[in-house]
């Protein structure tokens, strides 16, 4: 099934609203999980493309004492993100900037630890991002990433739309059914990933819509 691309930025008011109003605790929390278990117990984490800071405000409520650079390029949703935040308790832990993961503005090897959920499906082309990640990320640096997987035909698709539940309203089946369409195989993610020099990186099928690309932080030697 070839790409369908869909717009990088959902930057209306009504994007951002929508999207944090969609019940995704149980997903954000196994997220935040796994990537605790790759990171260290304490230090600098970018977390690119964090939409509406709902991942980043989970690991500050179980690490303390990681400091987390929060990106997007959707003022609506770092505005959404923001409010999240300050409700949380989290405003000394969290830093959410208005920054394109394609064009970052931070020095090389900033960040200990690299995590992103969901930004890769909505590039166009997602190699300025992996090149820009290897290029903040220390050497011993850990990258957790994770995002759909495009599946092979339309029938797939259509069955994967059908199992989200009613709790789901229109707009947002609709969201979930366009990233499908504009998401990447796992042979695709792994070619890219290799082609921006990034190594020792896992990349397997998570789930049956999901790719994650993992790899541990590891202390200084």
């Amino acid at each position: 099934m070839e790409r369908v691309l869909e717009p990088e930025v959902m930057d209306t008011w009504e994007d951002a609203v929508e999207y944090d109003a969609m019940d995704f605790v149980e997903v954000n929390t196994a997220f935040a999980e796994s990537a605790i278990a790759l990171g260290p117990q304490a230090g600098t984490i970018l977390d690119a493309g964090t939409g509406t800071a709902r991942i980043p405000i989970i690991i500050s409520q179980r690490r303390p004492e990681w400091h987390i650079t929060a990106i997007d390029l959707s003022e609506n949703m770092l505005k959404v993100g923001a409010q999240n935040v300050q409700q949380a308790g989290c405003e000394a832990q969290i830093q959410l900037d208005f920054v394109d993961a394609k064009q970052m503005p931070y020095p090389d090897d900033r960040f200990d630890f690299v995590i992103s959920n969901s930004i890769v499906h909505h590039l166009s082309d997602p190699m300025p991002f992996f090149r820009e990640l290897k290029r903040v990320l220390k050497p011993n640096g850990g990258i957790f990433l994770r995002d759909l997987m495009r599946p092979a035909d339309v029938a797939t698709v259509d069955g994967l739309v059908a199992r989200i539940g009613e709790e789901y309203n229109e707009y947002q089946t609709k969201l979930f059914r366009d990233s499908l369409f504009a998401s990447f195989t796992l042979p695709e993610v792994r070619q890219m990933l290799a082609d921006a020099g990034l190594s020792g990186v896992e990349v397997y099928a998570s789930s049956d819509r999901h790719w994650t690309a993992q790899r541990s932080w590891q202390p200084e030697r």
